[in-house]
């Protein structure tokens, strides 16, 4: 994981080796035993982004996480250029390692266009200032993974807005799982709108699952979990700005066959949604 902004950007600016044909580097200094799946997810945005007209932009991706990434080597991203019509464009980005793929995204780009507009009203939560920083709470809860928080996590400012976690197993059943984050990058972003996408893309996989595990009274980093994202979608519904502070409103409507599946509405702090994100993946019960 980047242990800065400026580390994120530097992931974001890949290689191009050949027309459609990129290359993605890798974390100095991270202890992940995988690449994080928001990484991949945010090099894939920029190697598509690349090869469309600039007038259209993203507007959903859906992607599946197939293996886990090696950390200690670069990926290739190869993007197939799917259709290009007047108004939308699509590619699919095949992510490789050791000769394997380990990812696919199709994305769908547009361009801007007038129509009706609508959305849902963001719920009154507490204000990004008067929460606490995830940092704050590993701190006090855990401090013997503050290096490691530091080292995977300093590139956003992450912070905790509540959940309903249940206390007992009959309430655990008939509570919905709901759990919210505000989120900025931890610094300026360039001003592109593609460098606010991807940055976007890399930290929507940072907490979603976690959501899923509330009903049944366990966090992700529990020894009894195996957790990985599966597959992962994002749609977006209007301009977002990364390192503005925006809030991550998750929610989990089921989980059943060692899977959770886990949604969230994301607002900008002046309450429009920018975007809706979805994400299956495992959480199998060990022990």
């Amino acid at each position: 994981m980047p242990a800065s902004l400026d580390e994120l950007v530097d992931l974001l600016d890949l290689e191009q080796l050949e027309v459609g044909l990129f290359r993605g580097s890798q974390p100095e200094d991270s202890s992940l035993v995988r690449v994080f799946g928001g990484q991949v997810a945010a090099q894939a945005v920029m190697a598509a982004q690349s090869t469309v007209e600039p007038d259209r932009h993203i507007h959903s991706l859906h992607v599946y996480f197939i293996l886990g990434g090696d950390p200690s080597i670069p990926i290739v991203y190869d993007v197939e250029h799917v259709r290009d019509g007047g108004s939308f464009a699509t590619r699919r980005v095949a992510a490789r390692q050791h000769g394997k793929i380990i990812f696919y995204m199709t994305a769908s780009f547009q361009k801007s266009e007038d129509g009706w507009d609508h959305q849902d009203l963001m719920p009154e939560v507490t204000a990004p200032d008067e929460t606490t920083p995830l940092v704050d709470i590993i701190a006090s809860v855990s401090p013997e993974r503050l290096p490691e928080w530091r080292r995977e996590w300093s590139s956003f400012d992450l912070r905790y807005v509540g959940d309903n976690r249940a206390e007992d197993d009959t309430t655990r059943a008939t509570v919905p799982a709901v759990q919210r984050l505000w989120f900025r990058a931890d610094g300026a972003l360039p001003d592109s709108q593609l460098v606010h996408n991807a940055a976007f893309t890399y930290i929507s996989d940072f907490s979603l699952l976690g959501v899923a595990l509330l009903p049944h009274g366990e966090i992700i980093g529990s020894p009894r979990v195996q957790p990985a994202s599966l597959d992962h979608v994002i749609w977006f519904h209007r301009p977002i700005k990364a390192d503005q502070w925006l809030l991550y409103d998750q929610t989990s409507p089921s989980a059943s066959g060692a899977r959770g599946l886990a949604t969230a509405r994301v607002f900008s702090e002046d309450g429009r949604l920018v975007a809706t994100v979805a994400q299956e993946g495992l959480i199998r019960q060990i022990g």
